[in-house]
């Protein structure tokens, strides 16, 4: 069959074939194509995969890819196909995305359910002072005693303060809502049946006093509504003080650690539940911490791989007349002098990349600084002169970004950032550059560090669905030893809480006439 192939290769120019060459060559063909399917195919039964969208290439061989093979067009944003995938999920996590979607939609309906209770409780409160007074009017109106002066000043105050009340309501509990929390707010919640339970009291007592005997006294109506007001205004104070002042002063130290690259950071909370203290550490993350590179673990991975695949363990079979385990003894010893050199290995490559990066990073700066001095902005009388040569900054971003393109294409390749930064993001950053008269060292200075994660596109690092994991109920307030873990689909934080110590600072008063000196001379010094 070998040999058939190889005639069939050696004269396939000419036109005529044997009919033995001829069935070789079709049933080569179809083991050529086949082949690679049936390997795909076997891929496929054991995981299924998820390609990034268009806009992110999978980082799985761009670590060890050289950058001299790579092309030198700006490519980093398309999608490479490789054997493998950094984003390989069984069907049992499809399962439980989807039941977090499920559950996400229950959130919504939660978060909608409370809005309108809170929004009937609302109405419910600011109506009933109002109906305190317009009952009697409407019900018994010539049975009233009359009530001047008095009640025209009662009736201002009202109003007044139902605005003042309507004013802080809307400052206090009409904001949009930041985050879907697991559970209810515990003190939300309470002021809320606390607010329910004291206007129905009131309606209860004004159902039973006044609307079932006709009470008369105009007046005293009207006081009753006012002081209602009253302690809806004190039940406001008591909303400020727990939602608000009690958190502000600091009692807690959180450590936060991110599980996929170790970096942390330190914040300082006060009396918080463990749900809303989750919350503050995801909002000070993305604020905070350097966004997340999956592409810097790859490459350790793939540097701890390559030394694992150094290592050979040889099994020997013992016999009579060899010494079999101290053959596998010196095999097993050499391997693991073998590994004992590898931070050998991983000390030059740091120093090799560190040595890269800093060249990239110089050559970017050269082009840039001199890609902006072809930048000039022209004053008013200057725009006069020449009209047909002005360009706005979309435009001059776009002359003056070939000139530097080709440089921070290589320094986002050697550093692995080049997954955040696509050349529309460049150039409308350019653009804002050129128009805010900002220099060059403003523009690189985006992409010479990474920045907090904010600062990239909202698709690429935002995590809708955040899962919040403690040993305590979610409910319950911060405490010394706490630890909380946020997961997300690719890393997650743990979060562990230490109590401020107390501290006693003592005094000591030092007398300021106690400050005399005396200079001691010797025979050998100068003076």
């Amino acid at each position: 069959m070998s040999a058939a192939m190889d005639t069939e290769s050696t004269y396939s120019g000419y036109s005529h074939y044997s009919g033995h060459s001829k069935k070789a060559h079709r049933q080569g063909s179809r083991d050529r194509h086949k082949s690679p399917r049936s390997k795909d195919g076997s891929r496929s039964e054991k995981s299924v995969t998820i390609q990034t969208p268009p806009a992110e290439p999978l980082l799985g061989n761009d670590a060890s890819r050289t950058e001299e093979g790579q092309d030198d067009n700006w490519g980093e944003t398309t999608t490479a196909i490789t054997g493998t995938s950094e984003h390989s999920i069984s069907q049992e996590d499809i399962a439980r995305i989807s039941k977090d979607l499920e559950d996400s939609v229950g959130l919504d309906c939660k978060r909608y359910l409370g809005l309108t209770v809170a929004a009937v409780l609302g109405l419910l409160v600011f109506l009933t002072p109002i109906a305190f007074i317009l009952l009697p009017q409407i019900l018994w109106r010539d049975d009233l005693e009359p009530c001047g002066t008095v009640c025209e000043g009662l009736f201002i105050s009202v109003a007044f303060k139902l605005l003042i009340l309507l004013i802080g309501t809307w400052a206090l509990f009409f904001r949009q809502p930041k985050a879907d929390i697991p559970r209810v707010f515990v003190f939300r919640a309470l002021l809320m049946v606390l607010i329910f339970l004291f206007v129905f009291s009131y309606w209860l007592f004004y159902g039973v006093r006044i609307l079932d005997s006709k009470d008369t006294n105009y007046q005293g109506i009207v006081q009753y509504a006012v002081s209602l007001v009253d302690a809806l205004l004190f039940i406001h104070y008591l909303a400020i003080v727990l939602l608000e002042l009690r958190q502000l002063q600091p009692m807690f130290t959180v450590k936060v650690v991110r599980s996929t690259d170790g970096e942390s950071r330190y914040y300082s909370l006060g009396h918080l539940s463990i749900q809303r203290a989750a919350l503050v550490v995801l909002e000070n993350y993305y604020r905070d911490f350097p966004v997340y590179n999956p592409a810097l673990l790859t490459a350790s991975k793939s540097r701890a791989a390559k030394h694992m695949a150094g290592l050979k363990v040889y099994n020997v079979d013992e016999g009579p007349g060899n010494n079999a385990s101290g053959q596998s003894r010196a095999m097993i010893a050499a391997a693991a002098r073998r590994r004992d050199s590898s931070h050998n290995e991983l000390y030059y490559e740091e120093a090799d990349h560190e040595r890269r990066v800093k060249k990239r990073r110089a050559r970017l700066v050269v082009a840039v600084e001199e890609a902006f001095t072809h930048i000039k902005r022209l004053q008013a009388e200057e725009q006069q002169k020449a009209p047909g040569e002005m360009m706005d900054s979309r435009e001059a971003a776009q002359a003056i970004f070939p000139s530097m393109a080709r440089a921070l294409q290589k320094y986002l390749r050697t550093t692995r950032q080049q997954q955040y930064h696509s050349m529309e993001s460049i150039l409308q950053h350019l653009s804002f550059c050129i128009t805010n008269n900002m220099t060059p060292k403003a523009f690189l200075e985006r992409y010479l560090s990474p920045g907090p994660t904010l600062q990239y596109d909202r698709d690429r690092w935002f995590s809708k669905q955040w899962t919040l994991v403690s040993e305590e109920a979610v409910t319950s307030g911060l405490q010394d030893g706490i630890v909380f873990v946020l997961k997300c689909l690719d890393f997650s934080l743990v979060a562990n809480v230490k109590k401020i110590p107390f501290i006693k600072l003592s005094e000591e008063f030092i007398d300021p006439k106690s400050h005399k000196f005396v200079l001691r001379l010797q025979s050998e010094t100068s003076v």
